[in-house]
């Protein structure tokens, strides 16, 4: 049997904070994919990516990457950062000023194991798009491009894992945006899994294969993200502003006529806004509870595009104003409601 890509149970106590995680990563995802870190603000997250990093060590347990353990506090072994091959991209780019873009993706070759297949200097130059940038120095680039450099950077030492910590925290909008189709080529690129830490649900349901759900210092929830958002007992910590729902689905068609894609999901087709992107790629619709209107029959005299038959599984009162209610039409979906409705 395959071993899982992750294999950590660790305990770590320090300023008044304490991290007790017992955590496997296995599926796909330790194939592949991103998995998602996701928590408010000193939940542990981070500190639970340095634990794997070997920049800080837990007070006991076990972590295995694969099938080499890397820390055991019984055994007395705790390998140091550099031979845990995980590539680090901080919030904080960390690039060497000295060096242009190309000197530093070049340290990052240097730092290279030499087991398993190696990433190519052109490949990942090509996957992030960093040709025009090689010969410019950090303090010349923005701070999207700047993370691209750093990603391509811990690419290119041939980690068995990459580490990213919120990368697009520091960023603004625009930067944020310009990052993210990036990303999404770095997740479909095989050979290297993502652990991405992030506070951001957007960005998980944008990027994320499979969600591990951290609170002060703890694994509440670990599964597939449409799973988990549709959990009543995680909206408190996955946030009631953020409800709604995702849905797996595969592009069909377009409407070019109305600026509309057609999506094919378990619960039969919906229209989207138009995505320009290969039919038969697959992508995740988010809809927000705020958008869902129920009616006791099939409206007619309406603009809604998207209509579906369902039947209400599960109800809840958020406040003394508004109800959620969970539908299934093939898939879960969330609804919000006033409480008078």
């Amino acid at each position: 049997m395959t071993p899982p890509l992750l294999d950590i149970d660790v305990s770590h106590a320090t300023g008044g904070f304490s991290l007790d995680i017992s955590l496997n990563i296995s599926g796909q995802s330790a194939i592949s994919g991103i998995t998602a870190l996701f928590g408010r603000s000193g939940s542990g997250k981070t500190s639970l990516i340095n634990l794997m990093a070997g920049l800080v060590r837990p007070d006991c347990g076990r972590i295995a990457l694969g099938s080499r353990v890397l820390f055991d506090s019984e055994r007395g072994i705790d390998l140091p950062p550099e031979q845990r091959r995980m590539g680090y991209v901080f919030q904080e780019t960390r690039l060497f000023p000295h060096l242009d873009v190309r000197g530093n993706l070049g340290y990052g070759m240097k730092r290279r194991g030499r087991n398993g297949q190696l990433a190519s200097f052109d490949h990942v130059v090509g996957l992030l798009d960093l040709e025009y940038l090689l010969n410019r120095h950090p303090d010349s680039l923005s701070g999207g491009e700047k993370q691209r450099v750093a990603i391509g950077r811990a690419l290119l030492s041939n980690p068995e894992l990459l580490l990213l910590d919120e990368p697009l925290a520091s960023l603004d909008a625009t930067h944020k945006n310009e990052i993210l189709p990036f990303l999404e080529r770095l997740r479909d690129d095989p050979g290297i899994p993502i652990i991405y830490v992030s506070h951001s649900m957007e960005e998980i349901v944008r990027l994320a294969d499979v969600m591990v759900l951290i609170s002060e210092g703890r694994v509440l929830a670990n599964g597939n993200v449409e799973d988990l958002l549709s959990r009543l007992d995680l909206r408190p910590l996955t946030g009631r502003f953020e409800a709604g729902s995702v849905i797996a689905a595969t592009l069909i068609g377009h409407e070019k006529k109305f600026g509309l894609s057609r999506l094919s999901f378990a619960g039969g087709e919906l229209l989207a806004p138009m995505v320009d992107l290969p039919l038969g790629t697959p992508l995740r619709v988010r809809i927000r509870a705020r958008d869902v209107t129920l009616a006791t029959r099939k409206p007619t005299a309406v603009a809604a595009q998207n209509i579906y038959r369902g039947t209400i599984v599960q109800m809840e009162a958020d406040t003394s104003s508004r109800t959620e209610a969970l539908l299934d039409i093939g898939v879960p979906l969330w609804a919000r409601l006033s409480a008078k409705s």
